[in-house]
């Protein structure tokens, strides 16, 4: 990737909805070879996809709570089968494999506490293998960024 894809991609994070004759002025590109450049990426899965941000909470998801889990087997068949049962679970919006005492860290949404208790007590606490459950509910999120620094300069 050279500086070109990297302002491509700065630019698209913050609105990919943008027209491709908007994008390529902004790069100082003709439209084609902007576009070319554009699909690449896809095909490369740099760029993932494109979808709109919704605030959970004007749909009716006021509780956003981290879940640590423990696996009591850690084989390559009860690893493969969490995960793959977890990703068919609406209200799990992040699974990552974490060091420490958890392997599991899962972003959850809700619409209030009662209904978490409930996703726990027959969704996620139901699954082969888990051991354990510790919740952090987040009272407030100060920000989220879903912007990657793809940019070249150094941080600050």
């Amino acid at each position: 990737m050279d500086k070109k894809d990297l302002k491509l991609l700065e630019i698209l994070q913050r609105n990919g909805r943008m027209a491709v004759s908007e994008l390529a002025d902004k790069v100082n590109m003709s439209d084609t070879p902007c576009l070319r450049r554009v699909k690449k990426l896809e095909l490369d899965k740099v760029i993932l996809g494109y979808g709109a941000r919704v605030d959970p909470a004007k749909v009716g998801l006021s509780v956003v709570v981290y879940a640590s889990v423990r696996l009591s087997e850690h084989s390559d068949d009860s690893t493969a089968l969490f995960e793959s049962t977890v990703a068919q679970l609406p209200a799990v919006t992040e699974c990552s494999v974490v060091t420490g005492s958890h392997d599991y860290l899962l972003k959850i949404v809700a619409k209030d506490l009662v209904a978490y208790e409930q996703f726990i007590k027959k969704s996620l606490g139901n699954l082969k293998y888990v051991s354990n459950i510790e919740t952090t509910v987040v009272l407030k999120q100060i920000f989220s960024h879903n912007v990657l620094p793809v940019d070249a300069s150094p941080i600050e």
